[in-house]
């Protein structure tokens, strides 16, 4: 992924936090040998005091070969994406249709190293903390490795803790361009109103204030 210096992130804090609301993603396994790399869409919990993803997935899925022969994985989210007009990016003093179209995105990638959850009382506890990021208090019963309505379906899931190695974090929002043409983008974004056009306008702007 190119990120050019003007769509780092400023801080670590500012990924941690978008990665805390958007929980929903692709593992990128190694294939293995003759195969292609294996994608996996999967929700998780980021842990971002362990340095740590959580997650779990059926016990048939045929990530988990791949996984054995070779932990090392991506985890990637993107999210708050629009598709930019050209006009709207016209440079000032240029007609409007020699603007270039762009995208507007946020991309995380987590380099991680994996590891395979069997034991029923790590999963009870992994899963357990998957609830709690995702469930409000008391929506759902605690799993327990041998009691409980969750305890029978242990067997059928694997756990997933996932050692973040290093991250690859981007804002992609036209922050290299003129006030005059960022302020066009936002108001075509306002104006036209597409679904994720409100949410990568907030995250366009938010950088602005924070530049």
């Amino acid at each position: 992924m190119l990120i050019h210096p003007w769509d780092a992130a400023r801080s670590d804090a500012e990924w941690q936090q978008w990665l805390a609301v958007h929980d929903f993603g692709q593992l990128a396994v190694n294939g293995l040998p003759g195969e292609p790399p294996f994608v996996q869409p999967m929700h998780f919990a980021y842990d971002a005091e362990r340095g740590e993803v959580l997650a779990h997935l059926a016990r048939p899925n045929p990530v988990w070969p791949a996984l054995d022969a070779n932990p090392e994985v991506l985890l990637s989210v993107v999210d708050d994406y629009a598709y930019v007009q050209g006009p709207w990016q016209a440079l000032p003093g240029d007609p409007p249709e020699h603007g270039t179209p762009t995208s507007f995105y946020a991309a995380v990638q987590l380099r991680c190293t994996a590891r395979v959850v069997d034991d029923p009382a790590e999963k009870a506890e992994l899963l357990n903390r998957q609830l709690g990021h995702f469930q409000p208090p008391g929506m759902s019963a605690t799993v327990a490795a041998d009691e409980g309505p969750y305890a029978r379906r242990l067997p059928g899931i694997r756990g997933l803790r996932l050692q973040v190695t290093d991250v690859r974090a981007k804002f992609k929002y036209g922050g290299n361009k003129p006030e005059e043409v960022q302020d066009r983008i936002a108001e075509g974004l306002a104006e036209r109103g597409r679904p994720l056009d409100a949410a990568a306008l907030a995250v366009q702007l938010r950088r602005r204030r924070e530049a």
